[in-house]
């Protein structure tokens, strides 16, 4: 057994267009200004439910790497978080299949969990504010006299609750137009 996470051609393909499906849907939720909602992980979440956690971790920080390179340099720091996306629903859908509860239950995890390693980065290294959507929000929440863990945390949680839960859901449904012969996981049944 190779220890790549590639065992294709198709493979490498899949985490290539999960990359780009990263890059394009987070763009585009940005420009839009979609309240709740960034799609900039939901590549990573399909790759780590096909290819497994290697996989899903390399997909989600090559993302924020490429994405840093040609368009925001911001996004280079958050690649932990998108590494973490990648392991977390990789080891989940080893275990159990990848359905609409397991999707919902996943995508609340990564709702916290998420948060818990982008806040402090986005405190560290930019004061909380990172040019988002969520910006207003830690702005009016710091001017009402919470510190600045908490006033970063508590928008990035409720723009999780829907983002991730959202993003897990729609790779949930999407899984059974994936090829057979690409999964290393259990995403799907296979009967």
């Amino acid at each position: 057994m190779s220890s790549s996470p590639f065992r294709s051609t198709r493979a490498m393909v899949l985490a290539s267009m999960g990359i780009v499906v990263n890059i394009v849907l987070g763009t585009i939720v940005s420009t839009l200004q979609i309240p709740l909602l960034f799609l900039d992980t939901m590549g990573t979440i399909l790759v780590a439910a096909v290819l497994g956690p290697l996989a899903g971790a390399m997909t989600g920080g090559l993302t924020n790497i490429i994405q840093g390179a040609i368009t925001n340099p911001r996004t280079i720091p958050f690649a932990l978080v998108n590494i973490v996306i990648g392991v977390i629903v990789g080891l989940v859908v080893r275990r159990f299949r990848f359905d609409l509860k397991t999707a919902v239950i996943t995508g609340l995890v990564l709702a916290v969990v998420a948060p818990l390693i982008g806040t402090p980065i986005s405190v560290l290294m930019f004061g909380g504010l990172t040019g988002g959507g969520t910006d207003i929000m830690v702005a009016w929440l710091l001017a009402s006299g919470q510190r600045i863990f908490t006033a970063a945390f508590i928008p990035r949680v409720t723009g999780n609750l829907v983002d991730k839960v959202a993003s897990c859901v729609l790779v949930a449904l999407m899984l059974k137009y994936v090829p057979r012969d690409l999964f290393t996981t259990r995403a799907v049944d296979h009967d």
